[in-house]
């Protein structure tokens, strides 16, 4: 599959969460936060399409991390916060939304 047709696709699969919503998942490990410098759209390309280069640089730089007990503490004091959520089996990226 091409890279354009691959950035479509998960393009319509983008979708806003709520941190409920989120919760079994963070509790199953698979929720990787994408750092607002980062498109959230190339990091589920380069994920998808096994682009190891890409995403090693990204966890080496921290700019792909899991949830902290920091971040987590912070999320749940704030019940409201909104993500931008994509599905990339098994894992679920995820940036926070500015309100």
């Amino acid at each position: 599959m091409e890279k354009k047709d691959l950035r479509a696709q998960l393009t319509e699969l983008l979708d806003e969460a709520e941190l409920e919503w989120l919760k079994p998942h963070i509790q199953k490990d698979v929720v990787i936060i994408v750092v607002p410098d980062l498109d959230i759209l190339d990091v589920g390309v380069a994920i998808s399409s096994d682009n190891t280069q890409s995403v090693q640089h990204w966890i080496s730089e921290q700019l792909l991390v899991k949830p902290s007990s920091d971040i987590l503490s912070r999320w749940n004091g704030n019940p409201t916060q909104k993500f931008q959520a994509l599905i990339i089996q098994p894992y679920i990226l995820v940036q926070e939304l500015v309100a």
